[in-house]
């Protein structure tokens, strides 16, 4: 039986190394200011770095952060749509393309910003997919480095996959927009997954209503514990 864990920053670890980076994603979808709810919101946590929009004609229009009518949204959502994996979770602020921003200093196999933005130098990647582990995809990013050396750092396009079951969500917690789909609550202290939502063809995703938390299978905690990788904790979540 496949076990879950929730991965996070071992900061003990990543602390070691000098690396650090400043960086976004080349595009992203806008926000929503929606007239159904009331609310001006955006997401964290949506990121396809293999998702190119160099082609759009349109692509300016993914330029810039800001708010727009969901009608709007959804419009450019659309011309994005074709260009994103089937299935793929285009909530607003989703964010393509290649890191784009300076990096400087030593970096282990595993960098992060806050707690849902995953890098992986390219030799830690291909030691892991030599190991067995599935479904890793890595964006190239385009971090500009002072010295002329300097590691091949990937993104790590995580899709959302599995879900936290029903009794994580807070009772008292307003229910989805039926128009923007705006479902706010706290990450829970003790989270839970849906047993039937998980996926079995990956090991490593995120969850698609708490897109910050990503979660890895037995597979790619063992592997990474065999290897040595640091910069990566691990919490075995219960399922139900």
């Amino acid at each position: 039986m496949t076990r879950f864990f929730w991965l996070r920053e071992d900061e003990a670890a990543t602390a070691a190394f000098s690396g650090s980076f400043n960086a976004a994603h080349k595009w992203s979808l806008p926000g929503v200011k929606c007239s159904a709810c009331g609310a001006t919101w955006s997401s964290w946590g949506n990121h396809y770095p293999l998702v190119d929009l160099s082609q759009l004609p349109e692509r300016a229009a993914f330029e810039k952060a800001r708010p727009e009518s969901f009608t709007e949204f959804s419009r450019l959502r659309e011309l994005v749509r074709p260009l994103a994996p089937p299935d793929a979770e285009l909530p607003p602020g989703a964010a393509f393309g290649p890191l784009v921003g300076t990096a400087s200093g030593e970096f282990g196999p595993f960098a992060w910003q806050g707690t849902s933005l995953l890098l992986v130098r390219r030799d830690a990647m291909e030691r892991l997919q030599a190991e067995g582990v599935r479904g890793l995809l890595g964006g190239q990013t385009e971090l500009r480095f002072r010295k002329k050396e300097s590691p091949e750092l990937l993104d790590l396009q995580l899709e959302p996959r599995g879900l936290l079951h029903p009794e994580c969500i807070p009772s008292d917690a307003s229910p989805p927009c039926p128009t923007c789909g705006r479902h706010a609550f706290a990450r829970p202290d003790a989270p839970i997954l849906a047993a039937a939502s998980l996926p079995a063809d990956v090991d490593a995703f995120r969850l698609v209503n708490f897109a910050t938390m990503i979660i890895g299978t037995d597979r790619f905690v063992d592997a990474v514990r065999r290897l040595g990788l640091e910069g990566i904790a691990c919490r075995e979540l219960p399922t139900r």
